[in-house]
């Protein structure tokens, strides 16, 4: 009769750990997947904005490349048009980022980076642990007790 009962447990105790391990894992790709999709929706924010900026620079363009060219065409000295240059160069730049293929050159050189330049990213003092982060919570409260803040 013990026999049955502790083999029982056994099997019961196993079936639990194998469901908490099937719910932690479920639990992991669900904070991935919204991690992800998080990270997408930044993205796509800042493309947007990117693609504002650059009507807006476009406008500015526009604008200061006519005024400049009057300017030239008026008097004939050639330093009206030098700053078409730089702003030539910027306007392209954030066409691209915009519109571009910009995004995957960049993406492109962040996974080389991660997979030939790993030693690049590592973190100072390495990745923090749940004692240091203890310690930090710590200390804040220590400060705060000595000192504190004026109401």
């Amino acid at each position: 009769m013990g026999n049955f009962i502790s083999t029982n447990m056994e099997e019961n105790f196993k079936k639990n750990q194998e469901f908490i391990q099937s719910i932690n894992k479920i639990k992991m790709e669900r904070q991935i997947q919204l991690q992800y999709q998080i990270q997408e929706r930044q993205m796509a924010m800042q493309i947007a904005k990117n693609r504002d900026l650059c009507f807006w620079l476009t406008a500015f363009y526009v604008t200061a490349t006519t005024g400049l060219y009057t300017g030239f065409r008026r008097t004939k000295r050639v330093y009206f048009l030098v700053p078409m240059v730089p702003l030539t160069f910027i306007t392209l730049y954030h066409w691209d980022l915009a519109y571009g293929n910009k995004i995957h050159r960049i993406r492109m050189e962040a996974e080389h980076i991660m997979t030939h330049e790993a030693d690049r990213l590592e973190w100072p003092c390495g990745l923090p642990s749940p004692s240091s982060v203890d310690l930090g919570r710590l200390d804040e409260e220590e400060k705060k007790r000595i000192h504190p803040p004026l109401l």
